[in-house]
């Protein structure tokens, strides 16, 4: 398995920008699609996007497209959520996921992180 840690969350104003990063460790991080997810209070985990092992097959949930970039440097073992135009409905635990191909569904990912907070003020 590979072991993932997320960073970089934080408090942030409406229309604030954030990175978030995800280093990784053990398994190769080549191998592996990764994904973002994220659970706001009293709700289920739900997908934010995702990326494949190459970088060159990308999915987004509905409401992050157009502000939302997901990456990933093979080269560091790291993926990275670059996210713009931040919203209060945004504020959540953001949590990085590894699969063994690209997917939407949360129960196709095998390893996760223990998530980053990202609060957005309004």
């Amino acid at each position: 398995q590979v072991q993932l840690v997320e960073s970089g969350g934080g408090l942030v104003q409406t229309g604030d920008s954030l990175k978030l990063s995800c280093a990784t460790s053990g398994r190769t991080f080549s191998r592996y699609g990764m994904g973002w997810f994220r659970q706001a209070p009293g709700k289920e985990r739900e997908f934010v996007a995702s990326i494949s092992w190459s970088g060159g097959v990308t999915y987004y949930a509905d409401s992050v497209k157009g502000r939302f970039t997901i990456s990933r440097d093979n080269a560091n073992n790291k993926g990275y959520l670059q996210m713009n135009s931040l919203k209060p409905e945004d504020t959540a635990v953001y949590y990085c996921a590894a699969t063994a191909y690209v997917s939407r569904r949360m129960a196709d990912f095998s390893s996760w992180g223990q998530g980053t907070q990202v609060t957005v003020s309004s």
